[in-house]
């Protein structure tokens, strides 16, 4: 759902003649700009690709907004009055879990972190040497994980979950 760019470095100071950047499957994405012609192509790309800046000063790749699918490797090509040269990119999309915290009649607190990617860390405070992990992969390479743990001694108040991720910290109270 956040911008990515992807940058394609560039001396300015060289004549600048053709610029493409290519996803590396087939029948992917093709982005091009051409300067004898001040002409852009695109082929088999989402309207969310776009150039970040002019390609004539600047050629990096906007993705916005971000999803799963975008993720892979990415080359661009110049072509200038010095030579062609290949730039490589890859593409790692993270996705914050969504936390949920709740108890039931049994006293059963159940901590969800849900359609993550990498995999929430999931831990209780106080800590709990009896708690219960489970974790489902899902075809879109998201993770939801959750947690199981007994709140049956009444002296303590609250008791919490801190889900950990790459994306985003929480801590859930109940």
């Amino acid at each position: 759902g956040h911008e990515a760019v992807l940058s394609c470095p560039y001396v300015s100071k060289v004549s600048l003649l053709m610029v493409t950047w290519k996803m590396k499957c087939s029948a992917c994405c093709l982005l091009a700009y051409r300067s004898d012609h001040n002409e852009t192509r695109k082929l088999n790309c989402s309207e969310r690709m776009m150039w970040k800046y002019s390609p004539s000063s600047d050629p990096a790749l906007r993705i916005y907004p971000v999803n799963l699918g975008d993720e892979g490797n990415y080359t661009c090509e110049i072509a200038s009055s010095a030579g062609n040269f290949l730039f490589f990119s890859s593409l790692t999309v993270i996705v914050p879990p969504t936390v949920t915290l709740t108890c039931d009649e049994r006293r059963v607190v159940v901590c969800q972190a849900s359609a993550g990617k990498p995999a929430a860390d999931i831990s209780w405070i106080p800590a709990s040497n009896h708690s219960t992990m489970e974790e489902v992969h899902h075809p879109n390479g998201t993770v939801t994980r959750v947690s199981y743990t007994g709140w049956v001694n009444s002296t303590l108040p609250t008791v919490t979950c801190l889900v950990t991720h790459p994306a985003t910290n929480q801590t859930l109270s109940l």
